[in-house]
């Protein structure tokens, strides 16, 4: 894929990223008006907890999940969440909420100043276990993924789900390198958390 900005619009539609694979999520709203999308937030994700390659993630973002089939799932019965994009330990790409609108994946949160990170963010889940390292194909996508969409919105931050909901949320966590990232898309220091 080019990483030239002039492939940026073709990439596009609605929200919607060619690259992914789409499957529509019912989890998602309209952001407030006048919102100005210029947050990623990074999140890692297994269900079972550590168990990967199934399609249980896409089954719980689409409130498909059959509850009964892990007694994991009775932690999270009934929950309604999504992001907007996922990729998987292979690096193949799904989308589940258009960008342009409000996927439910990062809870009560506050970031840069404001709450409700929910408003003015897109999700994207990195099929993996917090604490746990995480695949060079994750990496290779998650950095194309993150340069067109810095390409296409108003993206100034890049955070984890640990840093917006910190004490309460703690992926991706310490297997994520986050160093790795900053070099791989080469936006200034001020695009991350000023932890790292």
């Amino acid at each position: 894929m080019s990483d030239h900005p002039n492939a940026s619009t073709s990439l596009w539609d609605k929200g919607w990223y060619a690259p992914a694979q789409r499957l529509d999520s019912p989890n998602f709203g309209p952001r407030p008006p006048d919102t100005c999308i210029d947050l990623l937030v990074i999140h890692s994700i297994s269900l079972p907890p550590g168990q990967y390659g199934g399609q249980e993630v896409q089954a719980l973002f689409t409130n498909q999940l059959d509850w009964d089939a892990h007694p994991y799932f009775s932690q999270i019965r009934g929950l309604q969440v999504s992001s907007h994009f996922y990729i998987r330990r292979d690096g193949s790409l799904w989308q589940f909420v258009s960008a342009d609108d409000r996927a439910w994946h990062a809870g009560q949160s506050e970031y840069r100043g404001r709450p409700q990170c929910n408003d003015d963010s897109i999700g994207i889940e990195l099929e993996g276990l917090e604490g746990d390292v995480f695949e060079d194909a994750q990496y290779e996508r998650l950095r194309r993924l993150c340069l067109d969409l810095h390409r296409h919105y108003p993206i100034a931050h890049i955070a984890g789900h640990e840093h917006i909901a910190p004490g309460r949320k703690h992926d991706p966590g310490a297997g994520f390198d986050w160093m790795r990232l900053k070099a791989s898309v080469k936006l200034p220091n001020r695009y991350f958390p000023l932890c790292l």
